[in-house]
């Protein structure tokens, strides 16, 4: 018998359909109930908590008891990069499935990959970051460099908190819709966070969807030009 992580159980676990459409509605970072999922899921509240539970098991989710509601939310943005990746295999062997409506191009433009920035402007501002020499790209990591220190707290975006935490302050993740690099790690949580703060873009109720504002889209291109 092979030693090491299993990775046949994650899969199974991500490869069923129900269970997969709960893990991607959790990739918002929002923690939301079995009720919620099982809509989310297309079924029973009843087989949605066996699927919870067979997630829970395997450490996928976690569950926060507040008063008579049992909330569900992702463990980490480790399982969120799991899922984004993988979304972006199944994109590249053309493996979609078809859904009609607006949604689409919204999630393509701009949305939450569990607490960052994705989509077409999260790619943008990595790539307008590392062409600016704002990010160090290495062989096996990123980092910021001087100018892009300056440049954060220019942007009102604190370092000093985020350093020295169990979670990397500057991490890629592979955008599913774009086939590239966003920004990921503390650091793209906190522009996302500095974004709503200004006004420049909201999430959408129940939905991964960021909603820029014509204002604030036109001040996001300018800070990360093309």
């Amino acid at each position: 018998m092979k030693t090491g992580p299993d990775i046949a159980l994650v899969a199974s676990l991500v490869g069923d359909p129900a269970r997969a459409n709960m893990l991607t509605a959790l990739m918002n970072g929002q923690a939301l109930t079995a009720t919620e999922l099982s809509q989310e899921a297309g079924v029973t509240v009843q087989t949605a908590s066996s699927h919870l539970a067979k997630l829970h098991d395997g450490g996928l989710v976690e569950v926060a008891k507040q008063g008579r509601h049992r909330y569900y939310r992702l463990t980490g943005p480790d399982v969120a990069l799991v899922l984004e990746g993988l979304m972006g295999l199944a994109e590249r062997a053309g493996l979609r499935r078809v859904r009609t409506g607006p949604k689409d191009p919204a999630l393509r433009q701009a949305r939450v990959c569990y607490d960052h920035l994705a989509g077409d402007l999260g790619v943008r501002m990595f790539d307008s970051m590392v062409g600016r020499k704002l990010i160090r790209e290495g062989e096996a990591e990123i980092d910021l460099t001087p100018g892009g220190k300056d440049f954060l707290a220019e942007f009102g975006v604190e370092l000093a908190p985020l350093s020295g935490g169990a979670r990397p302050l500057c991490k890629t993740c592979l955008d599913w819709s774009a086939r590239r690099s966003h920004l990921a790690g503390a650091l793209g949580a906190a522009i996302l966070d500095r974004l709503y703060a200004l006004g420049w873009a909201k999430r959408e109720p129940a939905s991964r969807i960021v909603r820029f504002t014509q204002a604030g889209q036109r001040e996001f291109e300018t800070l990360f030009p093309a």
